[in-house]
């Protein structure tokens, strides 16, 4: 793979026009030469953690919703969570691969919450999941669809979720800054 390995954020550039990515920011959980997964970060549902996972529904960082990970396997879930310390692991936590020094990872949904309760920073339940297959992600990035940043530790858990691909964008060096001032629609610039 390229530069996007895991623990990596990919941020749509404006070439990107499929529905299901523009202006998302996709955490990657895994990459290898099979392939990559990911989870969106910024497309937040209506649907409360509490009625589909009520167990979850106290744990989970505000809002307490369920987000669209992505367009595939969005009928299973996955769960990303930031540990407070990196050496407490809880049971059915694991660590994303070079991600905030080992604290980003996923968590097993099937463990039960008081074993993880106490221990997290953050937890954000994600519908579905963005999967490329080998070297598909690669061919993307060179085409110009996706800008592979530097995860913050922040970034998969923040209550207000709008403004996470112009935030990214401006925090990175150089003229990769710039783009986040591009209008959301140029046509009306």
């Amino acid at each position: 793979m390229s530069e996007a390995r895991p623990g990596m954020l990919l941020v749509a550039t404006p070439a990107l026009v499929d529905p299901n990515f523009i202006d998302s920011v996709v955490l990657l959980l895994d990459a290898d030469d099979d392939g990559a997964l990911g989870v969106v970060l910024n497309r937040p549902s209506g649907v409360p953690v509490g009625e589909v996972l009520e167990s979850w529904g106290d744990v989970v960082a505000d809002p307490e919703v369920l987000f669209h990970g992505g367009p595939v396997g969005t009928d299973g879930a996955l769960a990303v969570a930031l540990l407070r310390d990196p050496d407490d692991v809880p049971v059915g936590f694991r660590a994303v691969d070079g991600a905030v020094d080992g604290r980003l990872g996923l968590v097993d949904l099937d463990t039960p919450v008081e074993l993880i309760e106490g221990s997290l920073d953050g937890l954000r339940i994600f519908a579905g999941y963005a999967g490329w297959g080998a070297a598909q992600l690669d061919g993307e990035i060179e085409e110009g669809s996706w800008y592979v940043v530097p995860v913050e530790p922040s970034d998969p858990f923040r209550i207000d979720t709008a403004d996470l691909w112009r935030d990214v964008l401006r925090r990175q060096p150089g003229e990769l800054a710039w783009h986040s001032t591009r209008p959301f629609d140029p046509e009306l610039n």
